[in-house]
């Protein structure tokens, strides 16, 4: 009965993401409202208005073409940009964009010359073109690279993690989490669609395998070696999405013809998963303290309201993969494709990042519950909303924890 009810239910899971993830930005922009903002509702309501195309994206990845994840990258930036009075998040879009640009350029000079080389510019009929062997090495593989530099530079991955640590510590709580997972569904997207039909030209699919496999172990080893480095919460937030992006390519690098996460749900479960838990651990970032002794007090959250800062800690937990949370399937999804297809070092390189971002993320929640000291709590409470935006997070999670846990 249980798992007839799950499967049932299993189809609808992509669409409690974003909307939960919606639900849970009204609240954090409406508990942030400006004082010059009169009517704070409608002011939370038309802004996030403006993130439901990025929740569509979300929730439909398979509509991205490589024009429309432009497309999306840019909406992403504009987002960013569009309020000229918060200079540090105008900041990080312009960073943003100089390296998309520069992405962009590179990978659509890469696919101009593989349409020169094969003679069409779809991918499943370019292969068998190129299988030929009518053209010279270094070309194809050389426009093979560079096409499939965009889409190594969304997922950001080391060394691309400095968009996902910049865009966390210098965006608003509710907006982050959404430019994060739509320009990382946008990188995933892309690079699905120039692997399309690969297999039939085998020794582009090496190469894949083998450029993939340097990337995801760049992303994976130096997300880990950096991550208990990071200066704030929220770098370190963004430390553990860019590792999103690590996993993303060791999928790909173990199968380039498999679209990841199927038995999750494909790339809308794990976009899903990866925008609930952004929203949750971005909010409680906020919250903790950059710097804290082991004899230091507890933070304002944990002190006041300590079951809604475990809600949060949830979240970040299950952006770092812990046991017991739905982020824990996507990391032993990924184990598995890598131990059933042979990449031993991969393999390794996932248990290290596994190791430092559950290390990171459990060390976060310690030094926010801080040490007991006899104090009374403080009088002013966190705002109801903002609570409320945690057990969105928190409970949407939950609801994909259980929904994943039938038989696969």
């Amino acid at each position: 009965m249980l798992t007839q009810l799950q499967q049932a239910v299993g189809p609808w899971i992509t669409f409690l993401a974003p909307l939960a993830a919606l639900a849970a930005a009204t609240m954090v922009r409406r508990a942030h409202t400006r004082s010059n903002e009169p009517q704070p509702w409608i002011d939370a309501a038309l802004a996030t208005l403006m993130l439901l195309p990025l929740a569509v994206l979300v929730a439909w990845p398979g509509v991205l073409t490589p024009a429309r994840a432009a497309v999306a990258a840019g909406l992403s930036v504009a987002l960013l940009a569009h309020d000229p009075r918060d200079l540090p998040q105008t900041e990080v879009a312009l960073k943003i964009l100089w390296v998309l640009i520069a992405a962009f350029a590179l990978s659509w000079a890469g696919d101009a010359l593989l349409a020169l080389a094969s003679g069409s510019a779809r991918p499943r009929e370019q292969w068998p073109a190129l299988a030929l062997a009518l053209d010279p090495y270094s070309l194809w593989s050389a426009a093979l690279s560079l096409s499939l530099l965009v889409g190594l530079v969304l997922l950001g991955g080391a060394p691309f993690h400095f968009w996902p640590g910049d865009l966390f510590h210098g965006a608003r709580a509710h907006l982050a989490p959404f430019v994060a997972a739509t320009l990382q569904i946008a990188g995933a997207a892309w690079l699905l669609y120039h692997l399309q039909g690969i297999e039939a030209f085998p020794g582009a699919a090496a190469l894949v395998r083998s450029l993939l496999t340097l990337a995801a172990s760049v992303a994976l080893a130096g997300g880990a070696a950096t991550l208990g480095y990071q200066s704030r919460p929220e770098r370190r937030v963004g430390a553990l999405v860019s590792l999103q992006g690590g996993l993303m390519m060791a999928s790909l690098a173990a199968v380039p013809s498999r679209p990841p996460f199927e038995a999750h749900g494909g790339l809308a479960a794990w976009g899903g998963h990866l925008l609930l838990a952004a929203t949750g651990a971005s909010l409680l970032s906020r919250f903790l303290p950059a710097s804290g002794a082991v004899s230091d007090r507890a933070a304002v959250l944990f002190r006041r309201h300590p079951w809604t800062g475990a809600a949060g800690g949830y979240a970040l937990l299950s952006l770092a993969g812990a046991p017991g949370t739905p982020g824990m399937h996507l990391w032993l999804d990924v184990a598995r494709t890598l131990a059933d297809h042979r990449h031993p070092g991969l393999l390794f390189g996932l248990a290290l990042a596994w190791l430092a971002a559950f290390g990171v993320a459990a060390n976060e929640i310690r030094r926010a519950f801080g040490a007991p000291d006899g104090s009374p709590p403080p009088g002013r409470a966190v705002p109801r909303s903002l609570r409320a935006a945690f057990w969105a997070a928190c409970g949407s999670l939950i609801v994909l924890l259980w929904a994943w846990r039938g038989p696969r």
